[in-house]
């Protein structure tokens, strides 16, 4: 899944989000791009629960295709 977060400026927002995704499903592929503010991600989570950890976490995500 590819989600955009508008608010990931630095390396400690992407460590974060990448911490979160791997809190819920350790085996998940995380992959970041901070500067286009895309987070591809391979887990075995449905997209609600991605979305609702991160936007928990101070992350709201925006879907993209």
């Amino acid at each position: 899944m590819k989600l955009e977060i508008q608010n990931m400026t630095c390396g400690g927002c992407a460590r974060s989000v990448t911490a979160t995704i791997k809190e819920l499903d350790p085996a998940a592929q995380v992959n970041i791009d901070i500067d286009s503010k895309i987070v591809d991600v391979e887990t075995k989570l449905n997209i609600d629960q991605v979305t609702q950890a991160l936007t928990e976490d101070g992350f709201p995500p925006v879907v993209k295709n």
